[in-house]
């Protein structure tokens, strides 16, 4: 019962908005009236810039760490011999947050696709694997400028550091690592066509920005 109450806890934190709420609070328009529709933050950087993108994903980031921190809520986590049984329920607790990202109670179930929550969980439970993703994406980022593109090769990266790199022994997680890269393939469907054609929108590293599509 409290493990489910924890659950819906970390959809709460996860449905948070905080693009709709920047792009409402500080530039009073609805993000996800602009750009790609998503209120996440590859849309913000696109949208509003650097800054405002940077601050809606170290937020959305720390949604996922503190879901997963949820956890340790419970006694019962506590105790070494439970460390199979720790990890899974993390997992759920960030799966919760991300759901709560993408369909968040807080701004009409319209958010974003949940990378950025995704990464949190992951920092909470494998800070080595997250910061080796972070290098990728950053790398990506700064010779393309596509956040898209970024997000899909550290995405992809995620099972490959999993599997071969840090060799992780937990299968539910092996499993998970590939899931989490299957779903981000899938949800950037629209961006692949777009970067395909040559017409997807690079995001300004440098400056803030504000455009409508």
């Amino acid at each position: 019962m409290l493990e489910l109450l924890l659950l819906f806890c970390a959809y709460l934190i996860g449905s948070i908005p905080t693009a709709v709420w920047v792009s409402k609070g500080i530039y009073g328009m609805d993000i996800r009236e602009y750009g790609s529709g998503n209120a996440g933050a590859t849309n913000t950087f696109r949208v509003l810039g650097s800054k405002a993108g940077t601050f809606v994903m170290i937020v959305d980031m720390f949604k996922g760490v503190l879901a997963v921190r949820l956890s340790y809520l419970l006694s019962y986590y506590h105790n070494p011999d439970h460390l199979t049984q720790l990890v899974n329920f993390q997992i759920g607790l960030g799966l919760a947050a991300v759901v709560g990202h993408i369909f968040p109670i807080w701004a009409n179930f319209r958010g974003g696709k949940g990378i950025a929550t995704l990464f949190g969980l992951v920092l909470a439970i494998q800070p080595l694997v997250a910061i080796c993703c972070v290098g990728v994406f950053l790398l990506i980022l700064s010779l393309t400028r596509y956040v898209s593109l970024s997000s899909i090769i550290a995405s992809i990266a995620f099972p490959i550091l999993i599997l071969y790199i840090f060799n992780e022994p937990e299968v539910f997680y092996r499993i998970f690592a590939i899931a989490v890269a299957l779903m981000v393939v899938l949800t950037h469907q629209k961006n692949i066509t777009r970067l395909l054609s040559g017409n997807e929108n690079k995001v300004p590293l440098f400056k803030n920005r504000r455009t409508r599509d």
